[in-house]
């Protein structure tokens, strides 16, 4: 089996951790192919280029490492596993210490991949499409200059829902639920639902809550007014400039994230060892 490697080199630690992960690998019987950034580290293992073949992937680091891993793979449905190398770690499988192990129950089969709704956002100017991202946390619109409000416009499948006046708005899926969303006030979802969350940021009334929408929903976004500055931000890590006349739409996307995880860790167990949440 050919695995992907992707990886985060702000960790000081990660030459020697990929040493002894490239040790580990043959009495697996998996290949590792490591992108560019840490094939250079490695050099004598197998590079990852965009048209490499692999049939799974690994990311090294932090929650951002496994979300940047998610879109590299372009909308490919393969199991991902995550090795904490950083703080939190909430989407991440084990830590750097279990990987070895992690990488053994891995190739025989010893785990679940959770299927993980993602967004599809893409962003239109004058009618014609500019960009457009995949997300497996959330979509936001947050202002881009100045700190002021922004008032936007909001439709869903063509239908007007709702015009808000806000700092921002994050659409999110059942996994970025416990991100940025729950930072802003929004629920926390189960991952094995599906659907598209609405949670305004700082809006400035009282009536303003967020927003739960059936997966089938394709949400339509405008602002009102061309005096303020915008931009796009796809699970915190790209980014787009927003701007008056600008259209972004999301809907579920037609692929998922597989998320690795091992039998003996649940949701909820990782709600509470990792974020500490339910606790008396």
């Amino acid at each position: 089996m050919r695995v992907g490697v992707v990886g985060n080199r702000g960790y000081p630690e990660l030459a020697s951790f990929l040493d002894r992960l490239q040790h580990a690998a043959p009495s697996t019987d998996v290949v590792l192919a490591f992108e560019p950034a840490l094939h250079e580290l490695v050099p004598r293992a197998e590079r990852m280029d965009s048209d490499t073949p692999i049939e799974a992937l690994i990311t090294l680091g932090g929650d951002g490492t496994f979300l940047r891993g998610a879109r590299v793979l372009d909308g490919r449905e393969m199991p991902i596993l995550g090795v904490n190398l950083g703080r939190l770690g909430f989407l991440t499988a084990c830590g750097g210490d279990d990987a070895e192990d992690a990488l053994r129950r891995f190739a025989r089969g010893d785990y679940v991949a959770e299927p993980r709704m993602m967004l599809e956002a893409q962003l239109s100017r004058s009618g014609v499409p500019l960009e457009s991202w995949f997300a497996l946390n959330d979509v936001v619109l947050h202002a881009g200059g100045k700190a002021r409000v922004i008032r936007m416009v909001i439709d869903a499948n063509g239908e007007r829902i709702a015009s808000y006046a806000a700092d921002g708005l994050i659409l999110a899926t059942p996994t970025g639920s416990s991100a940025y969303s729950l930072s802003s006030g929004g629920p926390i979802v189960h991952p094995e639902l599906e659907l598209i969350g609405l949670t305004p940021i700082s809006p400035h009334t009282l009536t303003v809550r967020p927003i739960m929408l059936a997966p089938t929903t394709t949400v339509s976004l405008r602002v009102a007014d061309d005096e303020s500055e915008q931009a796009i931000t796809v699970d915190g890590q790209e980014s787009a400039e927003f701007v008056y006349g600008d259209v972004l739409t999301v809907r579920r996307a037609t692929r998922r994230a597989l998320l690795v995880r091992f039998p003996e860790t649940t949701f909820f167990a990782r709600m509470r060892h990792k974020m500490g949440w339910g606790g008396l």
